[in-house]
C-alpha cells in the first residue's frame, strides 16, 4: 500500500476507474456529502428562490422588540420594561432601538413586521413549541415526522441535484430539515474541503477527465464544486456593498451564507438559530437590547452583501413563542403565546406591520395573561411558498392550517 490507501499495482499507468474507487482514501472525494450526493453536485446559479429561516430560539419578546407603543395598555404592563424610544414604524408599533439595522429595510419596503404570530401550541414549552414549529404541526409535533423545510425542499421540482440544497449552521441537523435527503449541517465552509494529497487529487482528475458516461461527467462535476468550495474562506472573504457582520454565531453564519449563495452551489435554503431569548429575569438590562442589536445589525450586512441578489432570496426570522404581557418581579417576562415575526427580501410588500392587534386589556389577554395569536404561522409560510416560490399545492406543506392569506407578497 502507498500513502494514499491504494495498492501499488493499481496505480501504474493501466489504472482504472474500478482500481482508484477501490482505494479507501479515494473514496474521499465524497466522503463529506456521502458518494451518491456529492457525485451528483453541479455549479451554477441557483434555479430558485432561495429562503433564509434564523429561528430565535427561547421565545423571543415580541412586545419589546416590534413595541406597540400606541396601546395604553402596553405602558401599563410594563411601567419599568417598557420601550420608550422606539424606532417609529406605523404609529402605533415601534422597532426596539437595537433594531436600527433593520429600519432602513423598512422605510425601502423591504421588510415587513408581524405581530400577534404563532401556533396552537398550549404547552408553552421551548421544546415542545420549538418541534411544533419546525415541523409545521397544528398541535401535536409528532404527528408529521419530518420537517417542514424539508418538505419544501421535496416538494420543489427535482431538478437540482446538489447536496447542498439545504445548509443549516449547526452541529448537528436541526427538526425543520428532519428528512431532507439533500441536506447538511456544517459549523463553517472549511469543513466541505476536501483533504488529500495533490498527487491523488491530480490521480482523480486524471480519472475523470476523459469519459462521457455518468461516472466520468459526475466525477468532473465533483472536483469543479470542491475548487470552488476550497476558493471560499470567511475570513477573506470582503462582503459586498461595505457591509460589516458582527462578530458572532449569527453574523458569521449569515456571512457564510451570503458566501454559499454568491458562488451558485445550488443553494436553496439556509437554516440559522439565535438562541438566549429565554428573558424571564432582567430585560431592562443591556442583554436584551445587545441580542437584539446582534440579529439587527447580521441582518443588515447580509442584506447589504447581497445587493441586488437580495430581489430573489426570503428571509423568515421567527420564534417559537412570545413572553407574558406583564412584567414580572424579577424585571422579566415568563412564557407567553403570541410574538412577532419578520420576512424581508424580493417581492416583499414591505414598509407596513402586518397584525390583527387582539388588544391588550385583561378581557382581551389569552389565560394567564398572554397576547393571542392572530395569525397562524403557517399561513405566512404557506403564503411564502405559493407566492413567492410559486410552489403549487403549497398548502399540503402544512396540513389543517387555516390557509388565510396574509398579504405579504405582490
Amino acid at each position: 500500500m502507498n500513502d494514499w490507501g491504494l495498492c501499488e499495482e493499481s496505480t501504474h499507468k493501466s489504472q482504472t476507474r474500478r482500481d482508484l474507487l477501490g482505494g479507501a482514501l479515494a473514496a474521499a472525494i465524497v466522503a463529506w456529502a456521502g458518494s451518491s450526493a456529492l457525485a451528483q453536485l453541479t455549479v451554477g446559479k441557483e434555479k430558485r428562490k432561495p429562503l433564509i429561516t434564523i429561528f430565535l430560539r427561547g421565545g423571543m419578546d415580541g412586545l419589546t422588540a416590534l413595541a406597540p407603543v400606541g396601546d395604553d395598555d402596553y405602558h401599563k404592563n410594563r411601567p419599568t420594561i417598557k420601550v420608550t424610544n422606539p424606532l417609529k414604524l406605523d404609529g402605533f408599533f415601534g422597532l426596539h432601538p437595537s433594531l436600527v439595522g433593520l429600519h432602513p429595510l423598512y422605510q425601502e419596503g423591504k421588510l415587513a413586521p408581524l405581530h400577534a404570530v404563532g401556533s396552537l401550541d398550549q404547552s408553552r414549552s421551548h421544546f415542545e413549541a420549538m418541534a411544533l414549529m419546525e415541523r409545521g404541526a397544528a398541535s401535536d409535533p409528532a404527528s408529521i415526522p419530518s420537517g417542514w423545510v424539508a418538505r419544501y425542499l421535496s416538494a420543489l421540482p427535482d431538478d437540482n441535484p446538489s447536496p447542498l440544497r439545504g445548509v443549516a449552521f449547526n452541529t448537528i441537523l436541526p427538526d425543520i430539515l428532519r428528512g431532507a435527503t439533500s441536506a447538511m449541517a456544517i459549523n463553517d465552509i472549511k469543513d466541505l474541503r476536501l483533504s488529500v494529497s495533490p498527487e491523488l487529487r491530480g490521480a482523480l482528475e486524471s480519472v475523470y477527465a476523459h469519459g462521457t458516461d455518468a461516472a466520468a461527467v459526475a466525477g468532473r462535476e465533483a472536483l469543479g464544486v470542491l475548487k470552488v468550495l476550497e476558493k471560499l474562506d470567511p475570513k477573506r472573504y470582503q462582503p459586498g456593498g461595505g457591509a460589516k457582520y458582527p462578530e458572532t454565531g449569527l453574523g458569521n453564519g449569515l456571512r457564510q451564507t451570503a458566501m454559499l449563495l454568491k458562488a451558485g452551489v445550488g443553494v436553496e435554503t439556509a437554516c440559522l438559530d439565535r438562541g438566549g431569548w429565554d428573558t424571564h429575569v432582567g430585560q431592562n438590562t443591556p442583554f436584551l437590547a445587545q441580542q437584539l442589536q446582534d440579529v439587527g445589525d447580521s441582518l443588515a450586512a447580509f442584506t447589504k452583501d447581497l445587493g441586488p441578489q437580495l430581489a430573489d432570496v426570503t428571509i423568515v426570522v421567527m420564534t417559537e413563542f412570545g413572553r407574558r404581557v406583564a412584567e414580572n418581579s424579577g424585571l422579566g417576562t415568563d412564557h407567553g403565546r403570541a410574538s412577532c415575526w419578520f420576512v424581508a427580501g424580493g417581492g416583499v410588500k414591505g414598509g407596513k406591520v402586518y397584525a390583527s392587534w387582539p388588544g391588550l386589556k385583561d378581557n382581551q389577554l389569552e389565560a394567564p395573561g398572554d397576547l393571542k395569536v392572530t395569525t397562524d404561522y403557517r399561513d405566512i409560510l404557506t403564503e411564502l411558498a405559493s407566492r413567492q416560490v410559486g410552489l403549487e399545492k403549497a398548502a399540503a406543506l402544512f396540513p389543517s392550517a387555516p390557509g388565510k392569506l396574509v398579504g405579504l407578497f405582490g
